[in-house]
């Protein structure tokens, strides 16, 4: 079922500003920033993000062939503000999981209701 496209234009002028206001802040959610690999233009894109063991994990909601999707690949790395931290992550990788155990069990039934069984895994960059 993926979220359709059309949803997701609307979400990037309607909602997506307003999520911003807390998806930064609000445990699950963070805000990714990324530019764009065509425009070189900066992007904030209000993600679903779970981490476990040093690695995050990011719900594709709107499959893997998001444009935001396509920028972090296409660069390699991204910032992830979350829980009033930003954190630089690297090597993004989309994994394909229908069982969604990757995500917290709360979570399951609702990426399954929406058919998201990918997601975005990447590291903290380390200096």
């Amino acid at each position: 079922m993926v979220l359709p496209r059309a949803l997701a234009k609307f979400n990037r002028h309607a909602t997506n500003p307003a999520a911003g206001l807390f998806a930064g802040r609000a445990p699950g959610f963070a805000i990714l920033r990324h530019k764009g690999r065509k425009s070189g233009r900066d992007y904030r894109t209000p993600v679903a993000v779970f981490e476990r063991d040093g690695v995050y994990r990011i719900s594709l909601t709107y499959g893997r062939n998001a444009d935001w999707v396509k920028n972090i690949c296409a660069a390699g790395s991204f910032i992830l503000h979350t829980r009033g931290h930003a954190i630089e992550l690297g090597d993004p990788a989309v994994r394909h999981d229908p069982s969604v155990q990757w995500a917290p069990p709360l979570v399951r039934p609702w990426l399954k209701a929406l058919s998201a069984e990918y997601y975005v895994e990447a590291r903290p960059v380390r200096e």
